[in-house]
């Protein structure tokens, strides 16, 4: 499945590489690191890491991913928008050209409201972030 057919995000602000595997309940993303992305430039000059926020986004996009590729009918319409960060614990530093993956789940819909958990790891296997958000769906 293409990612650039479930959610509206593009270069060089769209962060997941590949769609592993989407189920109704959670989908599996990827991305590597180009060492030409912008933000490596200022993030830290002599020892970049990919910034938390970038993580997160990588986790948001997943989310919202996963909600397009379930919804249907009024949902299918609609653009999922982060409105909540209820908890986010970075556990390890992103570098350059590092890989990670991305298991993010549907814990909860109400509504118009998702509650999402992603848990990122490194290719050591190692967690690099574990956050829990929620969407809501908006009206494009």
């Amino acid at each position: 499945m293409n990612i650039q057919d479930l959610i509206p995000q593009r270069a060089p602000f769209l962060f997941i590489d590949n769609i592993q595997d989407i189920t109704k309940e959670r989908v599996i993303t990827d991305i590597t690191f180009n060492p030409e992305m912008d933000f490596f430039k200022g993030h830290f000059p002599g020892n970049p890491i990919v910034p938390g926020v970038i993580l997160s986004e990588h986790c948001f996009q997943s989310g919202a991913a996963l909600i397009s590729a379930q919804s249907e009918g009024d949902f299918k319409s609609k653009l999922a928008v982060v409105s909540r960060v209820n908890s986010a614990k970075f556990k390890n530093l992103v570098k350059p050209n590092d890989k990670i993956t991305t298991e993010t789940t549907l814990t909860e819909m109400i509504n118009n409201a998702a509650f999402l958990k992603s848990v990122v790891k490194n290719e050591a296997g190692k967690k690099v972030l574990i956050i829990e958000f929620a969407c809501t769906l908006v009206e494009e």
